[in-house]
């Protein structure tokens, strides 16, 4: 019973760090895009800030050896058809499929800065 109670803290905890993670990447982007960029539509850009965060926070949460590579692969495959359903749905898919380009480029210089660390890890 303790182990199960400790592995669930450590899961929360995991998923606190992403939760701050995706908030902390999505205000950045946005606030970056709406600074310097010239914005047309603010849904969009908090749409594209959203998928930058979501690439962000789930890359960490995803930066565990409990993790096997299909289920990091699952899981961000996933993430990425949920963005573009979402952005279908909302928007159009011609303006969902930057999102995705967005997503997958932060996932995988997520785990390329990762790679040159000798725990293969940015957690530790």
């Amino acid at each position: 019973m303790q182990n199960l109670i400790l592995y669930f803290c450590i899961i929360y905890y995991g998923m606190k760090r992403a939760l701050i993670y995706f908030i902390v990447g999505t205000g950045i982007i946005f606030m970056f895009n709406y600074l310097f960029m010239e914005t047309k539509d603010f849904g969009l850009e908090l749409y594209y800030a959203i998928a930058f965060g979501l690439a962000w926070g789930l890359a960490y949460f995803l930066d565990d050896v409990k993790f096997s590579l299909f289920q990091k692969m699952g899981l961000s495959f996933g993430a990425m058809a949920l963005l573009v359903a979402v952005g279908a749905l909302i928007f159009n898919l011609e303006l969902a499929i930057p999102s995705i380009i967005k997503f997958s480029t932060v996932f995988v210089a997520y785990y390329l800065f990762a790679s040159f660390r000798g725990s293969k890890s940015l957690r530790n």
